[in-house]
């Protein structure tokens, strides 16, 4: 198994806690998602989430690494908008 495998599913397991932790906050931006989404209790977003981290470990595993930089962005801002939003900044 390849280093960038082993960040991009550890970077992954954050990027769960977060989405979890932004959906069961009361922050009013959660109020403006579609009630699809307020129905299945944030799932389909979950669903989502774990797409992206799919196709970023199948692509790392299957010979692009370099995806791992990638996925490292995406979960920075993940991480600065989980922030912003649950610290009461935005």
């Amino acid at each position: 198994m390849s280093f960038a495998v082993i960040a991009i599913f550890i970077l992954g397991i954050g990027n769960f806690a977060l989405h979890r932790a932004v959906l069961s906050s009361d922050h009013p931006a959660l109020d403006q998602m579609p009630a699809i989404i307020h129905a299945m209790g944030g799932k389909l977003t979950l669903f989502a989430e774990f797409l992206v981290l799919l196709v970023a470990l199948l692509l790392a595993a299957n010979g692009w690494p370099e995806i791992a930089w990638g996925y490292a962005a995406y979960s920075g801002l993940n991480a600065l908008a989980a922030w912003l939003m649950l610290s009461g900044r935005v």
